[in-house]
C-alpha cells in the first residue's frame, strides 16, 4: 500500500469489459509529507477520489481484493482516500 496524489484521469475507449463502468485514474506516488516520489500509476478508482486528493493506493493481488475488483484484470486499485498522514521523528 502506498500513497499518492491524483494526477489525472485515462480514457479508453476499447478496454476489457469487466472494467467497462470503473474510473481509471493517473495517480503519483508521494511521501507523507506530499511530495512527488516520481513516476506514473494507472488505479482503478474503487472510492470515487477526485483531482489532486491524496489516496491510498493498493497493488498486485490485493488490488483485485478490493470492493468490486474480484476477478477483473487490475493491477493497481484506490481504496482511500486520506485526510491526513503524520509521522513521528
Amino acid at each position: 500500500m502506498f500513497l499518492a496524489r491524483v494526477a489525472g484521469t485515462v480514457v479508453a475507449t476499447h478496454k476489457d469489459p469487466r472494467l467497462k463502468g470503473y474510473k481509471l485514474l493517473l495517480v503519483v506516488p508521494v511521501d507523507p509529507d506530499g511530495n512527488d516520489e516520481g513516476g506514473y500509476v494507472v488505479a482503478v478508482d474503487t472510492v470515487n477520489a477526485g483531482y489532486k486528493e491524496t489516496v491510498l493506493v493498493v497493488r498486485g493481488s490485493s488490488a483485485r481484493m478490493a470492493d468490486g475488483m474480484d476477478e477483473r484484470p487490475v493491477d493497481a486499485s484506490i481504496v482511500g482516500i486520506v485526510d491526513s498522514a503524520d509521522v513521528d521523528d
